[in-house]
């Protein structure tokens, strides 16, 4: 189970930018610090570790022409000045996080108590070292650069068989990477793909360009990785590490990115868009004098603007409101007129319109020769309350169906004598009751009900369940409630046409 946090986790790699150097390593975790508690981010600080002496065959150890073995000999720190540096990171605010890019390595960690593992592109396929990563039991983040998507596939599965906690990163191992070679789109494509695990962006793009991180976040990262370092007379810092106030640029450049992206959800327009969009609206006016209690009809109104406090919009506007009082031509109607009752025709289209949202945002898609049941146990009227819509895709020997419930929908207790069923939970949430027995589903969970047991289930924010059956039977449920009981199966259920012809019958309207 899943107990890190990944979100809004800022990484700042170090890598071998200490140079070999305890002084220097301080000096850059201390500033690095510094700007990630001014911004008020979550931040981690990042080792490598690599244990040289087995790290690097025998035969190559002395070796100058290649420039990793020799730039890894030459800013070589002891194990005990990392103990030093990851105190350094604790005192600066910051969370220790390390590369391992061995097995004995992972040891090191595990001694030191360092909180997060990164496991490098470059070992993203290793899996003897990704199967000592997972026996850590640390949080794990994981880079993708050069992986073929089956091999993140095969990487996804393997960490979930092993209950890892872990988030994935985007990541161009190219240094510095240009912009035609960022692949920023590859994010939203791992978050589709990959929907259950935190997706972030690794990156090596020119300090400079603070661009990136905005398009990232949009496109859907939730985490973010940076090298980090500080040069001077002694020391040049390579093309692709960000200096402290390079750092504090990019924190600044997402933190203006979210403000921008607001919400992720579609919140309430503010009181300054509502005027405006008011301004340029049509209110509702009356052709002629009209009466108290006179019925409405299309001739008896006309729509222009501009539109007074209070005023009926034409968005508004329904055949059937009840005058309230005498009116005079050309007054305008006000708003909160009443209908003398709400059709059940409108009840069930505003149920259609919410349930084919829910879909659209859970990407589901059904058959165009389902068959749509809205199940309302004591009426429409009391839908919101108690029912669902029960989306019947086939039903032969074996049946499967899509049970949709709206937000705080219940489904009250019930049996089958016939039918044995498997809920498995698409998106949502939801709280089944079978026999007194409760159990919260997630996204993915399935759940057996045989025939003959009671059961009954609810959601908060809204459930699409898939149900796979044995074949289903219009007279094969008994409910615990008499009120429902006796009702005859008509009084209980809506028959709808197939989505496609019911949408097009009801906006030919």
């Amino acid at each position: 189970m899943k107990t890190f946090s990944f979100d809004e986790l800022f990484i700042y790699d170090l890598a071998n930018n200490h140079q070999g150097d305890l002084a220097h390593a301080q000096q850059i975790i201390g500033a690095v610090g510094s700007v990630s508690r001014a911004a008020k981010v979550r931040g981690a600080l990042k080792f490598q570790f690599r244990q040289l002496d087995s790290f690097i065959h025998p035969d190559y150890r002395t070796r100058t022409d290649l420039k990793f073995i020799k730039r890894f000999s030459e800013t070589r720190l002891s194990m005990d000045d990392f103990r030093s540096l990851a105190k350094s990171v604790k005192d600066a605010g910051l969370l220790t996080m390390c590369t391992p890019f061995d097995e004995e390595s992972v040891d090191v960690i595990e001694n030191m108590d360092l909180d997060i593992i990164k496991v490098a592109s470059c070992s993203a396929d290793d899996r003897p070292l990704l199967e000592r990563v997972a026996q850590s039991r640390k949080p794990v983040v994981v880079s993708t650069a050069g992986l073929r998507i089956a091999e993140i596939d095969w990487l996804v599965n393997f960490l979930e068989a092993e209950k890892v906690d872990f988030a994935l990163m985007h990541c161009v191992s190219i240094y510095p990477t240009p912009d035609e070679l960022l692949q920023l789109n590859q994010i939203s494509a791992m978050v589709n793909r990959y929907r259950s695990v935190p997706i972030g962006w690794s990156t090596h793009e020119d300090p400079n360009n603070v661009d990136a991180v905005k398009i990232a976040l949009a496109k859907g990262a939730r985490l973010f990785e940076r090298h980090v370092g500080i040069g001077n007379d002694r020391y040049t810092l390579n093309g692709y590490s960000s200096t402290p106030a390079q750092i504090e640029t990019w924190l600044a450049s997402h933190a203006k990115a979210k403000t921008m992206l607001g919400a992720p959800d579609r919140p309430p327009s503010s009181p300054e868009e509502r005027r405006t969009l008011l301004e340029l609206k049509r209110g509702v006016f009356l052709k002629q004098a009209t009466t108290k209690g006179q019925v409405l009809t299309r001739d008896d109104v006309f729509f222009a603007m501009p539109v007074s406090d209070g005023q009926l919009i034409s968005g508004s506007w329904r055949e059937g409101l009840v005058a309230d009082k005498d009116y005079p031509a050309l007054a305008p109607l006000p708003g909160g007129l009443s209908l003398p009752t709400v059709s059940d025709d409108q009840l069930i289209y505003q149920i259609m319109l919410q349930v084919r949202g829910m879909l659209n945002q859970a990407n589901v898609h059904i058959n165009a020769d389902a068959s749509i049941e809205i199940s309302h146990h004591y009426g429409l009227k009391r839908f919101r309350e108690y029912g669902a819509v029960i989306i019947t895709c086939i039903n032969r020997e074996y049946a499967k169906k899509l049970v949709v419930q709206l937000p705080r929908q219940q489904h009250p207790y019930h049996f089958h004598k016939r039918k044995e069923e498997t809920f498995q939970l698409i998106d949502g949430d939801l709280e089944i009751v079978k026999n007194g027995f409760h159990l919260s589903l997630t996204p993915g969970d399935t759940f057996l009900v045989e025939p003959e047991s009671w059961h009954k289930f609810h959601t908060l924010t809204g459930a699409i369940i898939e149900e796979i059956s044995t074949t289903h039977y219009n007279n094969d449920s008994f409910y615990e409630d008499p009120a429902i009981a006796r009702l005859e199966r008509s009084k209980r259920k809506t028959n709808v046409d197939n989505w496609t012809n019911y949408f097009r019958r009801r906006h030919a309207l």
